[in-house]
């Protein structure tokens, strides 16, 4: 009789208690020899790794670099209940064959509801308004609303394409604008966008909506020139990275007045104490929460369960991660 797999935890055990609770580790445990944090580290013991077939990474976990690597003869697949992958997954992953899955699918859905959600409060001139509430409630003509006002998404991505999927469902009949350099127009044409170059996009949009990943091209991609196309009164919503966005020159334009600012990353993250932009009335600052929170983590889990039993049935992976698109992923 062989062995069963051998699957080991490598995360921060309290992430460990969200991401993964009791449920999801008896799933697992009916079929593979499950090894939770052992609350010493992220990483399994030496004496686990070296029997690990499969290894479930989340929060905390460090990158999996050569020597770490050296101490897991048997690793087959690295399933990642979280996110981004870059941190994580370093040359010697994948030049040791090593199959590489994210849950960054399972966290788009949060995101994305999150980011609508700031949308709806941005078409509405929340902010404004709650600023001004001790005056009283503003005139009715001096109110605004939802209906035709148009929204530019920035990039294509997971989250990106919830969000558009979002937009074209809401009755209030937003105009939808997208920008984003490795779409092609018969492809947004099948979201039911319009593609446009991201100076027109930031020209002709009330809201515009970041979902580009962080790469070398895209930091400081929304720039003092670029934010000063996007029209007065316009809004900014962050839900991607912080780096994407110039917070100086964001900063500049939100203590004029002219932009409001919906942000749930900034660049740098955490802000400062201090910092002008944590003080202003027309920006509202989260700290990185718009997506897998609290018990939202689970869907991270179950989706990472769903891989390791699709990677032990030798079935398709739903969140595999190649390589040669690696560079282009947040």
């Amino acid at each position: 009789m062989t062995d069963r797999p051998c699957v080991a935890m490598a995360m921060d055990p309290e992430a460990a208690e969200r991401v993964l609770p009791e449920d999801l580790r008896r799933r697992l445990a009916s079929a593979v020899t499950l090894v939770p944090p052992d609350g010493s580290g992220a990483l399994p013991a030496p004496s686990v790794l070296a029997k690990t077939g499969i290894l479930l990474t989340g929060w905390g976990c460090p990158p999996l670099t050569a020597r770490v690597l050296a101490g897991a003869p048997r690793l087959a697949a690295v399933v990642h209940a979280a996110g981004s992958v870059k941190e994580l997954v370093t040359e010697e992953v994948w030049q040791r064959g090593i199959v590489v899955s994210s849950a960054a699918a399972a966290n788009a859905g949060p995101v994305a509801d999150f980011t609508l959600a700031a949308i709806t409060f941005a078409a509405k001139g929340a902010l404004r308004t709650a600023a001004r509430y001790a005056e009283g409630p503003p005139g009715f003509a001096a109110r605004t609303g939802t209906d035709g006002c148009t929204v530019g998404v920035i990039g294509a991505s997971r989250v990106g394409r919830r969000v558009l999927a979002g937009l074209r469902r809401a009755e209030a009949g937003y105009r939808v604008l997208l920008a984003d350099p490795y779409l092609r127009l018969e492809e947004a044409a099948s979201l039911g966008v319009e593609l446009v170059p991201l100076p027109e996009l930031c020209r002709r949009s009330t809201v515009v909506s970041v979902h580009a990943p962080e790469l070398p091209e895209t930091r400081g991609l929304l720039d003092a020139g670029m934010l000063a196309l996007i029209p007065d009164g316009g809004v900014v919503v962050n839900t991607a990275r912080g780096s994407i966005v110039d917070t100086e020159a964001l900063t500049r334009e939100c203590a004029t007045g002219r932009l409001d600012a919906y942000l749930d990353v900034t660049d740098p993250e955490p802000l400062p104490p201090g910092h002008p932009l944590l003080a202003l009335p027309n920006v509202q600052i989260t700290p990185h929460i718009a997506g897998a929170q609290g018990n939202e983590a689970r869907r991270l889990g179950a989706f990472a369960a769903a891989e390791v039993e699709r990677f032990l049935a030798g079935l398709p992976l739903h969140g595999a991660v190649r390589h040669e698109d690696l560079a282009r992923l947040a």
